[in-house]
């Protein structure tokens, strides 16, 4: 019995301390995203945390899209938008890390022409 009630007191002590650890995603986060041609697109990610959960929007030159099935696990996001292009349905699935005030995104297109774009960063708006 104080076997397993020590057990239960290590477990909750160790989620309690991997929550205080969670980075904070809420707010908005600016940077610049780099076109084909060289040329830069402001990018803005605007996020709600509720627990685990991720809500908000992607504005970029083709305006706000929402976010989707966003995740938030320890200091790493994950979150998908989906818009119509000259191609056809696209899919942009996008995982990135919070460190402080600083989002470095990794964005990869489905659909359209495919691949994937080099990681950007962002810093929390103040």
């Amino acid at each position: 019995m104080k076997k397993t009630f020590i057990a239960l007191v290590a477990l909750f002590a160790s989620m309690a301390t991997g929550m205080a650890f969670a980075a904070d995603a809420t707010g908005k986060w600016v940077g610049e995203l780099s076109g084909p041609n060289g040329n830069t697109m402001a990018l803005a990610v605007n996020l709600k945390q509720d627990g685990t959960k991720l809500t908000g929007t992607s504005e970029g030159p083709g305006g706000a899209i929402e976010i989707k099935e966003g995740k938030i696990e320890g200091d790493k996001i994950t979150f998908y938008i989906t818009f119509e292009g000259g191609g056809g349905a696209m899919k942009l699935n996008h995982t990135g890390t919070i460190t402080g005030d600083e989002l470095v995104l990794n964005i990869a297109m489905e659909g359209g022409p495919g691949g994937a774009f080099p990681p950007i960063k962002l810093t929390r708006a103040k």
